[in-house]
């Protein structure tokens, strides 16, 4: 589905979220390596099948197949971690002082430039809601790219989540 084709499926109430998706696919602030990543793992991490294919076609160009399944692989394993990590976050006591004996090796072997995976894990971990990976992804994230593009990529992540809610309740009341 070209990308004006899912612009067009986003409702007028939610205008202002085409709007903001129509800018940030032109965002120059990261590269298009770390743009594209961060769509593809937002999308994914969204869980909007519509969505996701959308955005990966849309960005296959700017991602080969090692950085296409970075993104892929930084929506899933924060997907296991960012419920881990909340928990112990939530809970405190003994568990933080516990190993998480959860298998991460992704998290040293991305693939891609690593600075550009953790990006991506903070994209996910803020649409997943975890506060202890958004600190800790975003500190690593902050000595090498600095704020505005950690915010440019949140932006991404806010978004792309907006218009993956949007979209699914469009779809469910189209059927009820």
């Amino acid at each position: 589905m070209p990308m004006e084709s899912l612009k067009s499926r986003i409702p007028d109430y939610a205008k202002d979220l085409r709007l903001n998706l129509g800018s940030l696919l032109n965002d120059e602030t990261l590269t298009p390596q770390q743009r594209a990543g961060t769509f593809v793992a937002s999308a994914v991490a969204s869980r909007n099948d519509t969505l996701t294919r959308a955005i990966v076609a849309h960005f296959r160009k700017d991602l080969s197949d090692e950085a296409l399944a970075a993104a892929q692989s930084a929506a899933a394993i924060m997907g296991m971690n960012n419920i881990y990590y909340r928990f112990v976050h939530m809970v405190g006591g003994d568990y933080a002082k516990m190993p998480a004996q959860l298998r991460m090796s992704v998290v040293k072997d991305p693939g891609v430039e690593k600075i550009d995976f953790e990006l991506w894990c903070i994209a996910v971990s803020v649409i997943n809601g975890c506060d202890l990976c958004v600190n800790s992804h975003e500190k690593v994230v902050r000595e090498h790219l600095g704020s505005e593009m950690i915010q440019t990529a949140v932006r991404i992540a806010a978004t792309i989540h907006g218009v993956a809610v949007t979209l699914q309740s469009a779809e469910a009341l189209q059927t009820a």
